[in-house]
């Protein structure tokens, strides 16, 4: 009996123990505890009520992460036969995001634990779930606790452990299960400013004295004249997102416009990605929503790009679902502007998003922040990214209201300097030329910010349903959707010459500015210092590379980004053919940007009983004549009409024409008698003798 004991508690024992090992390989693979919660220094001070419900995003991982990483080197370096072929979304989905088994096994997961999905999809690589506290603690075995902040006067709720679950595969994040870090716009009222460093709000310095607005304050549009100066380029045809946490009352920028005798001719969507609230009303009753990021994020980028297809505000409560939809949306935003600073429990949360950017083809700007020097108390978030081009903030003066750019110095505030979130040094800032002695940079670690553009405090700005202000604005939040405006006129330019847009531009201008090209790209500010930093000639930790220089830079990406490729066509592009007999089209193809292989020539479409030939089955390098194509048509080939499709391939290059074959039957013809019968008499001869 004692024996028989024995054995049951070491077979109990051993469950227990497999059970427990199965759980912690189940682990997420992201950190979901913050510091001041596992080194004790915010005090717990009860629990969440069970019965209180929360919202929550869980992400899957990526499905081959090594695979997406070559990539991306690849898909970003001019020697490759990858170089900018960029992915759509259901591409990027098939080759890295998660397979259809393992997203429909979460959707059970959160069945199972009484948990309601909500949203999410397959591409977006995330599930939205609802639920009560009660099933969330059971479903991730963790206990959601509340405690006092260590920095700010208020409660807030976190896990007391890393989430792990029974899913036979390790999730990567489950966004919504804290509040320890609340999202705030990276903008600056000049009062505040001056109230923080004991000044009178007049002595801050302001060089508003050549804007086209009101007291001569900067509209969307100086920013254009100073950091474009032309005007073909509009943004006609691309679409533009901006990342927003609250929603906003479009009356405040049609207010703008109408203050400024303008109108706005870009559609504009405010969408919420996750049910939060996309409204966003001022009242002197209380329970006030403020819209003056949201709105200035508007301003800056439609005065930028005027002509925009789109201009698409996703407004959501939680990071990843708010990135998830930004990669996903259709049409697709390729240029994004992040003007919100946070700080998350784990830096890595977003990466799969923000390397999903980059293999797609879109650009992300993040604002560097407005308290100057990066540190563990200064968010830096998500702007010390790798995969993140950082928007640090300079002064600026133009030569005239609505003139061209004058001069350009470091704004005193300008968000910059090393990641406090050791994000390692990325492969384009170890180039040669970029950190150096004089800028103070890391050669280890992530620096920042990559470019900038006006922050000062010189802006028109309409918000709250109240009175606009001019010159009480600024901070890092206006230039980071000037960039992502300047961008879409980038892309205009390039798919009008049959090119994808840029895409991420870091490993571009770092390779550019520092092999020649730097003074005809950007404006180099060399003077003033935010911090512990000072702007100095080339790349600095207040300014980046600088501002945009006009059509200097365009042109720069342009030529860049502009990838060798070939166009095909078909001529005749219809040909009808008798059954039995052949017929021919010419296939012409034309060399792009330096393109110099050869093209192999193949067909595809065709129905069973015609065959198709090339001659030559393959134009020579560099690419560029034409080749007979023959559809031999079996004589039982039915008649009708077919699409056929011809394919080109070289380079590294595909492109497809069409040729649409018809099927006709021989020429015959019928013979017919009426009426169809005579009769006939008999012979009257008389015989002779």
């Amino acid at each position: 009996m004692v024996r028989r004991v024995g054995l049951f508690l070491f077979a109990m024992a051993a469950v227990v123990s497999l059970a427990t090992t199965n759980l912690q390989a189940q682990s997420a693979l992201t950190g979901h505890v913050h510091l001041a919660v596992r080194n004790g220094e915010a005090k717990p001070v009860g629990r969440l009520p069970a019965d209180q419900v929360l919202q929550l995003d869980v992400v899957l991982p990526l499905r081959d992460e090594a695979g997406l990483n070559a990539f991306l080197s690849d898909v970003y370096d001019p020697s490759s036969a990858s170089y900018r072929h960029f992915l759509t979304v259901p591409e990027f989905t098939a080759r890295f995001g998660p397979s259809q088994a393992k997203y429909d096994a979460v959707v059970r997961f959160a069945a199972k634990n009484g948990l309601t999905v909500v949203g999410g999809t397959r591409d977006g690589m995330d599930v939205q779930i609802k639920g009560t506290v009660a099933a969330v603690e059971t479903a991730f075995h963790i206990n959601m606790r509340t405690y006092q902040h260590p920095t700010e006067n208020r409660i807030f709720f976190a896990p007391d452990r890393e989430p792990i679950t029974d899913l036979a595969f390790a999730l990567w994040h489950i966004s919504g299960l804290d509040n320890y870090s609340i999202p705030h716009p990276r903008l600056v009222k000049k009062s505040d400013y001056a109230q923080a460093h004991g000044v009178d709000a007049n002595a801050v310095v302001s060089h508003a004295t050549t804007g086209s607005g009101p007291s001569a304050s900067f509209l969307g549009s100086d920013m254009r004249a100073a950091y474009y100066g032309g005007t073909a380029l509009t943004g006609a045809g691309q679409n533009l997102g901006l990342w927003e946490y609250v929603g906003t009352n479009l009356a405040d920028l049609a207010t703008y416009y109408k203050n400024i005798g303008k109108t706005n001719s870009v559609p504009v969507t405010v969408l919420s990605v996750d049910g939060t609230s996309t409204s966003c009303t001022y009242t002197k009753a209380g329970g006030n929503c403020d819209d003056t990021e949201q709105t200035l994020d508007m301003t800056q980028a439609l005065g930028m790009a005027p002509g925009l297809a789109s201009l698409v505000m996703y407004v959501g409560s939680s990071d990843t679902a708010i990135i998830s939809a930004m990669t996903t949306h259709n049409p697709l935003p390729m240029t994004i502007g992040c003007s919100w600073g946070w700080t998350p429990a784990d830096p890595t949360i977003l990466d799969p998003y923000f390397k999903k950017m980059a293999a797609q083809g879109q650009t992300f700007f993040a604002a560097s922040g407005d308290a100057s020097t990066w540190s563990t108390k200064n968010e830096a978030w998500p702007a010390d990214d790798a995969y993140v081009v950082s928007v640090g903030g300079t002064d600026l003066v133009t030569a005239s209201a609505g003139g061209a750019w004058k001069s350009e110095t470091a704004w005193v505030d300008s968000g910059g300097g090393i990641t406090p979130d050791k994000i390692a040094i990325p492969a384009w800032q170890q180039l040669s030329g970029v950190i150096n002695s004089t800028n103070k940079g890391s050669t280890t670690l992530r620096n920042g910010p990559d470019v900038s553009a006006n922050a000062n405090f010189t802006f028109y700005v309409c918000a709250d349903q109240t009175t606009c202000s001019a010159n009480s604005y600024g901070g890092t939040s206006f230039a980071a959707p000037m960039w992502a405006g300047y961008i879409a006129l980038v892309n205009q330019q390039l798919a009008a010459k049959g090119n994808p847009g840029i895409g991420f531009i870091n490993p571009t201008i770092y390779t550019q500015n520092v092999s020649g090209s730097y003074a005809a790209d950007f404006h180099d500010v060399t003077s003033g210092t935010s911090g512990s930093y000072s702007a100095t000639t080339g790349y600095d930790l207040v300014t980046g590379w600088g501002s945009p220089n006009g059509v200097g830079l365009i042109n720069a990406l342009v030529a860049a980004a502009a990838s060798p490729t070939f166009t095909i066509s078909a001529a005749p592009g219809a040909v009808s053919v008798v059954q039995g007999k052949s017929g021919t089209s010419t296939i012409t193809t034309s060399t792009l940007n330096g393109f110099g292989s050869a093209v192999a020539l193949s067909a595809s479409g065709q129905p069973t009983g015609v065959t198709v030939s090339f001659s030559p089955t393959s134009i020579a390098s560099p690419g560029a004549g034409s080749a007979t194509m023959t559809m031999a048509v079996g004589a039982t080939v039915a008649v009708g009409s077919y699409t056929i499709t011809v394919t080109g391939t070289g380079g590294g290059v595909t492109k497809t024409t069409t040729v649409s074959l018809t099927v006709a039957a021989p020429p015959n013809f019928a013979v017919s008698a009426s009426p169809t019968s005579l009769p006939v008499l008999p012979s009257s001869r008389t015989p002779t003798g």
